[in-house]
């Protein structure tokens, strides 16, 4: 596993003016507290004991307040560049990689100090072991899913990373690299003596040299580059409790095998569910219901007929004081072929993008081996609901361990 986590952040934020006029950009207050401590954070919850920030400007405040690092749990260690060089240019992020090489692991994570993403490192590291390059990095896949930003990689169907278009004018691209890199030393042999831009200069000749792959993520990241994704960052990494639900087995009992609840005159709730969603709602859960539902690719119920069951389980619901975040459901048969089928876990990315949700921080409760499938592979706690257990007994559970 890697133990230490590279952090550019000597960078103005130009486009975070005035508020960088007084503060370094990774700095900036999300939700009362500087964004740069919810990297720290997930760091050390990761793992990584040792952080190396690669500061600049305004570098004295990010300094006072982390210190040491010692009150956050890890060993926090800084190269401090001046922001300008000799001749009046900007220092740029390669040099102030190269500027460090003397406090560089081995093998690194490589970070920016303006982008926050669900990092799994035992996970990201496993990747880059196998593959066996000299750096991975992480790919959002943006291209149809819901064109948060414009692309700038294209990672092939083998791994390997073969474009990367700073300029994000290629059409033929689908992701996004988000700065999150695990590189191995043996890069800075490839570094120029000039002052240098990391990803500009030293990406290409990784892909030339196939020494690029990229590890594809479908889990949205966020940032502070701008005062609009400021906003959408404070929604993602507001405390919040989520829970995800199956609907057949887990709120209504299971039809028979190869067939499904179609009307509302065979939709029959489980013992322990009602009381089960009210006590997750008075302990203020986010819910939402994740169900696959082939029975209308098959043909034997309408998208009304699923329609109808919803609105009047909703109002039983509400009878009860039980709100529903959200609820998802794949309409597709099961050899269609499409990402939102369970086990596939398209649909929870989807409630993620749509709710702004770290699904690293949810619980997936199901009762089939698909849904447990679906929720590990987007990084949720799954819990498995067992025959002779119903979903008041497992949301007891929750209550009792404080999850």
């Amino acid at each position: 596993m890697v133990k230490q986590a590279v952090i550019l952040a000597g960078g103005r934020g130009e486009r975070l003016k005035p508020l960088t006029d007084t503060i370094p950009k990774p700095m900036v207050p999300i939700n009362g507290k500087p964004f740069l401590e919810y990297l720290i954070e997930m760091l050390k919850g990761q793992g990584i004991s040792e952080v190396l920030i690669l500061a600049g400007y305004l570098s004295e405040k990010i300094a006072e307040y982390f210190g040491d690092g010692s009150r956050f749990g890890v060993n926090i260690k800084y190269s401090v560049l001046p922001l300008f060089d000799e001749a009046g240019l900007e220092k740029e992020s390669g040099t102030r990689i190269k500027e460090a090489s003397h406090l560089l692991d081995n093998v690194f994570l490589l970070m920016y100090c303006d982008n926050y993403w669900p990092l799994n490192l035992r996970k990201l590291s496993d990747f880059y072991s196998k593959r066996g390059k000299l750096v991975s990095v992480v790919v959002y896949t943006n291209t149809n899913k819901d064109s948060f930003t414009r692309n700038n990689a294209l990672v092939d169907d083998k791994g390997f990373v073969v474009k990367y278009d700073r300029s994000r004018r290629d059409s033929d691209l689908n992701g996004v690299e988000i700065g999150f890199f695990i590189v191995n030393k043996k890069v800075l042999e490839m570094f120029p003596e000039h002052n240098f831009h990391f990803e500009k200069e030293i990406l290409p000749q990784l892909i030339e040299r196939r020494e690029l792959v990229g590890y594809l993520t479908d889990h949205r990241y966020y940032s502070i580059s701008t005062p609009e994704r400021v906003e959408l960052t404070k929604k993602f990494l507001q405390p919040k409790k989520i829970v995800f639900l199956d609907r057949d087995g887990v709120i209504n009992k299971k039809p028979p095998k190869a067939d499904y609840v179609k009307t509302w005159k065979e939709f029959q709730f489980l013992p322990g569910a009602i009381k089960g969603l009210k006590l997750l709602a008075e302990n203020n859960y986010q819910i939402y219901i994740i169900s696959n539902q082939p029975g209308i690719a098959k043909g034997v119920m309408t998208r009304k007929d699923l329609l109808d069951m919803q609105n009047k389980m909703e109002e039983e619901f509400q009878k009860n004081g039980i709100k529903i975040a959200g609820t998802y459901y794949c309409l597709h048969n099961w050899d269609d072929g499409c990402e939102c089928r369970k086990p596939k876990p398209g649909l929870l990315f989807q409630a993620a993008r749509e709710h702004n949700l770290d699904l690293t921080k949810t619980i997936f409760i199901g009762d089939d081996e698909r849904d447990l499938r679906a929720g590990e592979a987007a990084g949720s706690k799954t819990i498995f609901l067992e025959p002779g257990r119903d979903l008041l007994d497992v949301v007891k559970s929750l209550m009792k361990n404080k999850i």
